[in-house]
């Protein structure tokens, strides 16, 4: 992929252009707002990481124009830790969020996730999704987990769905909200206890969840990463 780091810490970009070019990707690198804004004009971005600390903009005010301009993929990398600003990132359009400082194999496991989607988007469209012991076809609403079936309600697959899409990557309580009643402006108590019936019915121990994560004051994260199948 093209890959534009967006970071006014050196130490940052020197850590991860070499890594990133090693495995095949093309980095190019901005230092502020404004370069950000002459590299996503003028450059092919598949994705971008951004750091929200710019000296001379608040990162989320690019958010907007990366997603329209370049129309990339988006991995927040901040050290703002409050969910507010999560939230925020994630509404805005941002794909995903890690936490600085991170971790270099947990930011290559995201970057491989947004990958794998953007390869989807491209190819035909998947209609089956899978890993050692989940499997979800899309079309005929099947759920297998360790050769069981697994039988959802609607509503429940609704929000199940989301997260399979966006396997390995938060998805915000908004994004579930509007998944599951066409609205954003739901009350909270309503997505909670369908998630607690997710969890009865895929977890081996619901209230030590493993699979189907919170992500707190943000939402969820679908803690496999199922591979599309044709």
């Amino acid at each position: 992929m093209n890959i534009l780091i967006i970071d006014d810490e050196p130490s940052i970009i020197e850590t991860l252009r070499p890594v990133l070019a090693s495995i095949g990707h093309e980095v190019i690198a901005a230092n502020d707002g404004a370069q950000a804004l002459r590299a996503i004009e003028s450059a092919a971005l598949d994705l971008v990481l951004l750091d929200l600390g710019l000296p001379d903009t608040d990162g989320c005010d690019l958010i907007a124009p990366i997603k329209m301009t370049a129309k990339s993929s988006l991995i927040v990398i901040s050290a703002r830790h409050l969910e507010k600003d999560k939230v925020r990132a994630l509404d805005l359009g941002a794909d995903d969020y890690v936490d600085k400082p991170f971790g270099l194999g947990e930011l290559l496991a995201r970057i491989r996730v947004i990958e794998r989607r953007r390869a989807e988007i491209t190819g035909s469209q998947v209609k089956r999704y899978a890993s050692d012991e989940l499997v979800v076809d899309l079309a005929t609403r099947e759920v297998i987990l360790m050769d069981e079936p697994i039988h959802l309600s609607p509503k429940e697959f609704a929000l199940f769905e989301l997260l399979v899409r966006n396997s390995g990557q938060v998805v915000t309580q908004r994004q579930m909200m509007i998944a599951g009643w066409a609205s954003p402006i739901v009350d909270g108590q309503y997505l909670r206890s369908y998630m607690a019936m997710l969890r009865e019915k895929l977890e081996a121990d619901p209230s030590d969840p493993e699979l189907i994560l919170t992500e707190p004051g943000v939402g969820y994260r679908l803690a496999r990463v199922l591979e599309p199948e044709a």
